[in-house]
């Protein structure tokens, strides 16, 4: 395998109002926007300083007709995107969308792991997108899946993407918190979740300079802050809450 295969290496956005969106998380994260150059197709992009870290693009319809909620999605860089979704079919995932090119941008498919929640892979074009940063403000600091079991969960991504157990925290009666990453390179936390979370979903907690200051400017720009500030090992605090169109997000920095 190589480096890169296992890494997360895009965020994507699938919302009701991509206008409203923009406005949303440049001034709530600080991230800078972007027009796409993919032809024929609506696709904003986001970007931490010069270095592009999400994309934005319209929920599709039938999708909104289901009920969904808009959502966003992690892509996991993989070696070969059709052997990686066909293992995933092949111990219990669900195949939404198959692998598909994007001309000059890279092969794609979007899947469901056996628990249900949704997650992307992604082989980027050559010379094309690379891991990002996952220290400072603007960047994703912290991956996060609520499982409908955690154990069995982790089993699954290991054997996709090489994940790795590193440390255990025991929640008491929310169970274990079971960080991954590769070798010493920490890259999330996997934990099942609790009853009153309805699906099994995955979070990604964007960089920001203050916690307390983000709750304020989600606040004002119209979002609802649903936990924190909680401080987490390490010093850092994170919030989650609910963007105006109905996503679903999180963050994280100094108090």
């Amino acid at each position: 395998m190589s480096d890169t295969h296992g890494r997360f290496i895009w965020y994507e956005l699938m919302t009701t109002d991509r206008a409203a969106a923009q406005a949303f998380y440049t001034k709530v994260v600080g991230w800078k926007h972007q027009d796409s150059a993919i032809p024929g197709m609506k696709y904003d992009m986001f970007a931490a300083g010069d270095t592009p870290i999400a994309g934005m693009l319209d929920q599709p319809e039938d999708s909104r007709k289901m009920g969904t909620p808009p959502c966003w999605i992690g892509y996991v860089a993989v070696d070969d995107v059709d052997a990686a979704a066909s293992k995933a079919a092949a111990t219990g995932g669900r195949i939404y969308v198959p692998p598909t090119d994007t001309p000059n941008v890279g092969r794609y498919a979007i899947l469901a792991d056996p628990q249900g929640a949704v997650l992307a892979l992604f082989k980027p074009a050559e010379g094309g997108l690379q891991p990002p940063s996952a220290e400072g403000v603007g960047h994703v600091g912290w991956h996060e899946l609520y499982a409908a079991d955690g154990a069995s969960a982790l089993d699954f991504y290991s054997a996709m993407f090489g994940w790795e157990k590193q440390e255990a925290m025991d929640m008491g009666p929310m169970g274990v918190y079971q960080m991954f990453g590769f070798g010493e390179t920490m890259v999330g936390g996997i934990m099942t979740k609790p009853p009153e979370v309805p699906v099994p979903n995955w979070h990604y907690y964007f960089g920001v300079d203050s916690i307390e200051a983000a709750i304020e400017r989600v606040k004002f720009a119209g979002g609802q802050s649903l936990m924190g500030p909680q401080e987490v090992p390490g010093g850092a605090f994170i919030m989650m809450g609910i963007d105006p169109q109905g996503a679903l997000f999180a963050l994280v920095g100094g108090r």
